[in-house]
């Protein structure tokens, strides 16, 4: 069983900058890839940012430019920075892991507001 962690979340005003930790209990390199959703207040969980295992990123189009998502492997832990937060942002925050195996772990999820 891997656990996933998040920590990093909070009140922000827009414009601000956090940075989202999420870290594994056993070692990310087993995974495919890692990657940050979030869900917002009565919608969907959706992707925000992905890196792979050879260090290709993807970004959806409305983080595209404000965050950028990274890995330490030997600390196996998974960043997302984001900055030029902006209201919309506004949403909890998931970790998710994906085996080669089909199998995907999710972490708690940590709030992350942007209001003044």
């Amino acid at each position: 069983q891997v656990l996933l962690v998040e920590s990093g979340g909070g009140l922000v005003q827009p414009g601000g900058s956090l940075r989202l930790s999420c870290v594994a209990s056993g070692f990310i390199s087993r995974f495919k890839a890692m990657a940050w959703y979030r869900q917002a207040p009565g919608k969907e969980r959706d992707l925000a940012a992905r890196i792979t295992g050879d260090s290709s990123t993807y970004y959806a189009d409305s983080v595209k430019g404000r965050f950028t998502i990274s890995r330490h492997v030997v600390q196996n832990r998974v960043y997302l920075q984001m900055n030029s937060l902006r209201p919309e942002d506004t949403a909890v925050y998931y970790c998710n892991g994906d085996t080669p195996y089909g199998v995907s772990y999710w972490g708690q999820g940590t709030q992350v507001t942007v209001s003044s």
